[in-house]
């Protein structure tokens, strides 16, 4: 019996045996042709979503999704057999759920801080894809000092008028219900912040408009959304009002997956088995044995070989990190490796997509429409999304800036 098989209770052990049954037996429709044609999951059409809403739904359907969530809330019930899901959805090569912001940092921040009324509300439609979120945060002049947004809601009565504007909105286009942070209060920075949840997509072209902005890659996935008098009731505010603060560090903790309820499924450029083994069968590996370099292969130079492995060596060990994060005893800090996680990996698939495209010379220039692109255009493409990785969720320096605050108890930074 292996090592992860010893820790699991019968539960686990009989409900990890369930879903990998369930997905050898499951037969997965094909997805759309767009969604081979890119690279990278910022790419998402209409009818990539569609397909990706199908599956979450036959995936929550089978107990999947949602495993550790109360079952009045539309869950599982169970206990931490969520990374079990992911464990077995991993292996067997699953695509992408339709919206991780949901999954990822809306439905465990309204089991946190939502009343019972919007539990049973909207968690049981994030778990099974029915409802699409985006999450309104960032302004032009509020990033990564998101406690200086300006966007408003002013009260009267029991309802809120909303008026401002957000920015780097991933699938707002798509969304039908979004997680806003406002100001409440003027005079107040941290302590003025309120968080409601606001509906999208019943005001669009009334008092929400959402407009894309097209990225370096030609692709529109983020979007600016502007409200002109957006009225809602109070009963969409989470937790009390001038809370929204700390509404928000429970959303950005489980958006850096320190609370581990739903995990992304899918892989990665460097993906491979679960052995600590190097595979030959890796992409940058294979890119390498057939990208030529002075009569030989790259896979010949010593200097590729050697950076390859760096990256590969950070991957294996980022991994353990993951594994050692499992281990209560061996994490002296609730919040050291998820804020490590998310700035350590995205930096590693840049640094990775960088090297691909080096290796790939002159053919790391042809784009994803070129035939002539070597892996269909993968690295550039993974290169030019793979700066919005180490800037969505807090950008790199930010994330430094709480490791050695948070963690580390260093100074504040000037």
């Amino acid at each position: 019996m292996n090592e992860k098989a010893q820790a699991e209770t019968p539960e686990q052990l009989g409900f990890r045996a369930y879903c990998r049954n369930w997905l050898e037996q499951y037969e997965l429709p094909a997805p759309p042709p767009e969604a081979e044609s890119k690279a990278g999951t910022h790419h998402v059409s209409k009818a990539i979503m569609e397909f990706r809403q199908d599956w979450q739904k036959q995936a929550y359907d089978a107990g999947l999704v949602g495993c550790d969530y109360p079952s009045e809330y539309g869950g599982g019930g169970r206990t931490d057999c969520q990374k079990i899901a992911n464990d077995e959805m991993r292996r067997a090569g699953t695509p992408d759920f339709a919206n991780m912001v949901a999954l990822r940092l809306v439905a465990p921040t309204i089991l946190t801080h939502g009343s019972e009324e919007l539990k049973k509300r909207f968690i049981p439609k994030i778990l099974s894809g029915e409802h699409i979120w985006c999450q309104g945060f960032s302004e032009p002049n509020a990033g990564s000092d998101v406690a200086s947004l300006q966007t408003f809601a002013e009260r009267k009565g029991d309802y809120w008028v909303i008026n401002g504007q957000k920015v780097w909105t991933s699938l707002a286009q798509f969304a039908d219900w979004m997680i806003l942070l406002c100001r409440t209060d003027r005079s107040q920075k941290h302590k003025g912040l309120t968080y409601f949840a606001v509906p999208i997509k019943d005001n669009l072209g009334k008092s929400v408009e959402v407009r894309p902005l097209v990225q370096i890659t030609g692709e529109a996935h983020f979007n600016q959304v502007f409200f002109t008098d957006l009225t809602i009731h109070d009963n969409y505010r989470l937790d009390e009002v001038g809370k929204g603060w700390d509404v928000a560090m429970t959303s950005l903790k489980f958006e850096r997956n320190a609370g581990g309820m739903v995990e992304p499924v899918s892989g990665t450029l460097l993906q491979s088995n679960e052995k600590l083994v190097i595979d030959d069968n890796l992409p940058i590996i294979q890119l390498a044995k057939h990208s030529a370099r002075n009569g030989k292969t790259a896979a010949d130079d010593p200097v590729i070989r050697n950076r390859i492995m760096e990256v590969v060596i950070r991957q294996k060990a980022f991994e353990q990190s993951l594994r050692r994060a499992k281990v209560s005893g061996l994490t002296d800090h609730p919040m050291r490796i998820p804020l490590q996680g998310k700035l350590v990996m995205s930096e590693i698939l840049q640094d990775l997509s960088a090297l691909g495209v080096e290796i790939a010379g002159a053919g790391g220039t042809l784009y994803i429409a070129d035939e002539n692109a070597p892996d269909g255009g993968t690295w550039p493409y993974q290169y030019l999304n793979s700066f919005a990785r180490t800037i969505a969720a807090g950008t790199s320096e930010i994330q430094r800036n709480q490791l050695g605050e948070r963690i580390l108890d260093l100074p504040k930074s000037k």
